[in-house]
């Protein structure tokens, strides 16, 4: 399973396709995930070291120590994740982990308190394996396409940058 979620309030409703352009649900999804890649506004938590090892953390702990996912690829970004697994446990209980744990986490760290993550999660099952290694160089290269790093596995927040 492909899935992404963004820091509430990281896509404004301007940034969402526009109805006329009749997109598919994969092509709004790269549409909005390119505005999030460049975002210079909004918030950018993730940007900040501390919390983004604590989203990185979260996402290795569910897999090794919870058992909730078959770890494939995962990628923090400013204001966005993005995630391939394999799940043992229900997307939605596992998510519904995952994000509250990190929020909380996050949200010491920033001093700050209310909702960290947008409610609304994309996800995608993947549906062979020329579909996974698609995803997986996705999911891997958005660092690159983003203009961050010259090499995926140079970008720190990245499982890319693990298999180095």
């Amino acid at each position: 399973m492909f899935l992404t979620w963004n820091l509430l309030g990281s896509v404004p409703p301007s940034r969402f396709p526009p109805p006329n352009k009749k997109l598919s649900a994969g092509e709004a999804f790269v549409w909005i995930d390119r505005h999030l890649d460049t975002a210079s506004t909004g918030p950018l938590w993730l940007k900040r070291p501390e919390v983004a090892q604590v989203v990185e953390d979260g996402i290795r702990y569910s897999a090794e120590a919870l058992g909730d996912y078959e770890l494939h690829a995962y990628l923090v970004m400013a204001n966005h994740v993005h995630l391939l697994a394999t799940p043992f446990a229900h997307p939605t209980k596992l998510l519904r982990s995952l994000k509250s744990h990190s929020a909380r986490r996050a949200n010491k760290i920033l001093h700050r308190s209310g909702p960290f993550w947008q409610k609304e999660t994309y996800d995608h099952w993947v549906r062979n394996e020329t579909e996974h290694a698609r995803i997986v160089a996705y999911i891997e290269n958005n660092p690159v396409q983003a203009g961050l790093v010259a090499k995926p596995e140079d970008y720190r927040w990245s499982s890319a940058h693990h298999r180095k």
